[in-house]
């Protein structure tokens, strides 16, 4: 009996084990599907039509372009018959200068959205340092604001001075016996010039 057992849970298992394959599992990705279309990388081919547009708008360019014309139209207007390519009207070489044109407008626009695309997440970030370096100007324009409040209630040297000259001054009155009206006090005192009222 016991290896009957053992027969119906390999069964099982070996079931459930097919029934997993064939189901799909929800912890690990599925495989990529088959297209019709071939898949490209956007970023590489923004990559590269902003290198052609870079390469477009050089000198060596526009050199290279005007030497492939002029060679171009000394061979078809010079050579030998039988060897020229593209008679007088130069029709195969406006031609390939509008194919060319025709593919240089649109990679030059990929390259100026990309490029606009670079630019306004630029700006995004130095609106967003303006606008931190705002916050930090103005909670430092405060704290120098609570420390002239501070210090305007802090006392100063020559005040110390001047009240402990006045603590002297009082007490040697009051051994010599000159002044017995005055108090110890402040509020016992009479008022006083400020030094800086001199």
């Amino acid at each position: 009996m016991v290896p009957e057992r053992e027969t119906a849970t390999r069964e099982r298992a070996a079931s459930g084990a097919t029934a997993s394959r064939s189901r799909t599992r929800l912890d690990q990705p599925r495989a990529p599907r088959r297209r019709i279309v071939p898949e490209w990388d956007p970023e590489a081919f923004g990559r590269l039509s902003e290198r052609i547009a870079r390469f477009i708008g050089t000198g060596r360019f526009l050199v290279w372009m005007t030497v492939v014309i002029i060679v171009w139209v000394l061979w078809n207007v010079s050579a030998p018959s039988d060897l020229r390519f593209d008679q007088y009207p130069f029709i195969f070489l406006t031609l390939a200068l509008s194919l060319q044109a025709s593919y240089a407008a649109p990679l030059i626009l990929l390259a100026q959205n990309r490029q606009a695309d670079r630019d306004r997440v630029n700006l995004e970030q130095d609106r967003k340092q303006n606008e931190r370096s705002i916050a930090d100007t103005e909670y430092l324009t405060r704290e120098i604001a609570a420390l002239r409040i501070g210090l305007g209630e802090v006392a100063t040297r020559d005040w110390i001075r001047s009240e402990l000259q006045d603590v002297l001054r009082d007490l040697e009155e009051r051994q010599n016996g000159h002044h017995p009206d005055r108090g110890v006090f402040p509020a016992d005192r009479p008022p006083r010039r400020d030094v800086h009222d001199r």
